[in-house]
């Protein structure tokens, strides 16, 4: 298994290798902007109580001749119920995470100047990626996760719909563990990753559907199966209000959330979070 685990992170870092050298020809598209979540029902595993979150978020998507790259950092503001490192609970301003989500897609028929399409698929990829997180929790997280795979990218009149299948390594950290024993390294497992935008006119008003789901198989160290779908409804208030399209978004969205980080049978495991929304394009 050791051995397996070498030669896929190998492919994972030259698929990244990939995504950090020059690239051949200049971007064809570019997409930035900075979001606000909001939401008073998230929940953290072992923590009883309803946790509010105020999360900020930076992302920028763009597209080359050979392929595409993704980058997402949400900072995470908790309210007292979810303390900080050395506070009770009820007290102090609440935890603060950062996570960091990075993905890049290599477009094989355009690599290899073939048309790969079939049914419904337009293109294949072959995708690698991370995510790192810390969080000032007595917890202490420290994610370290790495995958890669093949994305079918389906042919939809506008926007994008795209089925992936991840290997995904991960390390952690555990700040309840003795010294020494704080860092743990999971069992291989499979991420199935379902990514959507979707624009749309409902009438006069230009909206779009927007989000993800994961389907995380068990990790080992007494995890299960995982199921995150993070979503949202969007409408275009710069073209309404201000007639600048893509500029001003707001929405709402919905996060659920079922045995979280592979937690299970304990409380704060399953979440169920409306949230307000909004994005700034520029």
């Amino acid at each position: 298994m050791k051995q397996i685990s070498k030669r896929i992170l190998t492919v994972s870092a030259l698929a990244l290798a990939v995504s950090a050298a020059p690239q051949v020809s200049a971007a064809t598209w570019s997409d930035t902007y900075v979001g606000y979540r909001y939401g008073s029902e998230f929940t953290e595993p072992s923590n009883t109580k309803d946790i509010e979150k105020h999360i900020l978020q930076l992302t920028h998507a763009s597209g080359y001749a050979y392929g595409q790259n993704f980058f997402n950092l949400d900072l995470l503001q908790s309210d007292e119920n979810d303390p900080a490192s050395g506070d009770k609970p009820g007290e102090g301003d609440g935890a603060l995470e950062a996570y960091l989500t990075y993905r890049h897609q290599l477009h094989l028929g355009k690599v290899l100047d073939k048309d790969l399409s079939f049914g419904p698929v337009k293109e294949v990829a072959l995708s690698a990626g991370f995510d790192l997180n810390t969080k000032n929790t007595s917890f202490g997280p420290r994610k370290q996760l790495l995958l890669v795979g093949p994305t079918l990218k389906f042919d939809v009149p506008k926007g994008f719909v795209d089925f992936s299948i991840f290997y995904a390594y991960e390390r952690n950290r555990n700040g309840f563990k003795p010294a020494g024993e704080k860092d743990i390294t999971f069992d291989d497992y499979t991420v199935y990753n379902l990514a959507w935008g979707l624009p749309f006119q409902a009438g006069p008003v230009p909206m779009k559907f927007q989000g993800f789901g994961n389907y995380n198989t068990a990790k080992g160290l007494g995890t299960e199966d995982e199921i995150l779908v993070r979503t949202s409804l969007m409408l275009d208030v710069g073209q309404l209000a201000f007639d600048k399209s893509n500029t001003l978004w707001a929405g709402v969205g919905y996060e659920y959330w079922d045995n979280k980080f592979g937690n299970h049978g304990k409380p704060g495991v399953d979440t169920r979070a409306p949230t307000f929304q909004m994005e700034w394009h520029f």
